[in-house]
């Protein structure tokens, strides 16, 4: 995105850290900063278990950061109270990865999808019913299923029900968190389709979690990757995609299926070798990346790598890649 787009959301050294027990403590993510600008799409990948969703929870304000802060606005989300906290819960919603869990298979879709209106206390009865209907019809499904239960949808619908939920109160902002990798390929390609759609239509901004690299380069305008709870790269998608500058990057992208059996037969998939670093009581000392990158030097051992930019808008942390 340009600069002169709004900053909606800004991360600035945001740090999580998990007490195991008493001298173990995880480090599940560390010093992460980027902006979300207004109207746009910002992919987060990375393998599982990197800290993606835990800092998309973050972000929503579902967890607290051990340091650092999230503004909404320019206002910094943990330190919200009364009316401005519940405002954010209003304005920033979630769509969660599995449509299977998170739906209370007790309410029925109208009751679900009713809930955070209700919460807010967003007009009458009549006026939330109504909504509902026109909801449910926004996301390809219609009026008449809306006293049915989770359990009489398939994962496809039940994610079109959590996606009309996360709109049910009018948000600016919504956290993607890997909403499609639930779903079979076919309904994947249709949701995807309809959260775009509904940007255009809403003005919505996202944050898309996943570790499906050709999905993210579709949905996103920009894309940052993450490795053991670090940005490690963050540029344009095109550029990304393009022009890669970290060898974890490069990694990931070899791994992308090409629908072409004859290309897709002689190109490399760079397989990484090594042990992974460990998020348990870790060190500041080196590139986390060093035991597994095929371009590691000596330096790489001892100096600790910050994203810098390469250029406009395209930042790495490899050293190498600048």
């Amino acid at each position: 995105m340009k600069n002169n787009h709004k900053k909606l959301i800004e991360v600035k050294d945001v740090c999580v850290r998990i007490d195991l027990d008493r001298k173990r403590t995880l480090h599940a993510v560390n010093n992460v900063t980027f902006d979300i600008f207004e109207g746009e799409t910002l992919g987060l990948v990375g393998e599982s278990g990197c800290g993606k969703t835990t800092l998309g929870r973050v972000i929503k304000n579902i967890y607290t950061p051990f340091s650092g802060e999230v503004l909404y606005e320019g206002q910094n989300v943990h330190k919200l109270k009364g009316a401005m906290r519940m405002n954010y819960f209003k304005v920033a919603q979630m769509i969660f990865q599995d449509p299977y869990s998170s739906l209370d298979p007790r309410m029925t879709v109208r009751e679900i999808v009713k809930e955070g209106m209700r919460a807010h206390k967003m007009g009458s009865g009549t006026e939330m019913n109504n909504r509902v209907d026109e909801l449910l019809e926004m996301v390809g499904l219609s009026r008449e299923q809306a006293n049915r239960f989770p359990h009489e949808f398939s994962g496809g619908q039940r994610q079109r029900i959590g996606i009309a939920r996360a709109l049910a109160t009018n948000p600016k902002f919504i956290v993607c968190d890997e909403p499609t990798s639930a779903l079979d390929v076919s309904i994947q390609a249709q949701v995807i389709t309809l959260l775009n759609d509904l940007q255009k239509q809403l003005g919505l901004t996202y944050l898309f979690i996943s570790h499906d690299l050709a999905m993210v380069k579709y949905i996103s305008n920009r894309v940052a990757v993450m490795y053991l709870g670090e940005i490690v790269e963050i540029a344009p998608s095109e550029k990304l995609y393009e022009d890669f500058r970290h060898p974890y990057t490069r990694s990931l992208l070899s791994a992308i299926q090409i629908p072409d059996p004859d290309i897709e037969a002689k190109r490399e998939r760079i397989k990484l070798e090594g042990e992974i670093s460990s998020l348990i009581n870790p060190t500041d000392i080196g590139c986390k990346f060093e035991p597994r990158c095929p371009f590691a030097t000596a330096d790489c051992k001892t100096r600790k790598n910050e994203l810098s930019e390469v250029s406009p808008g395209h930042f790495t942390a490899c050293q190498k890649g600048r």
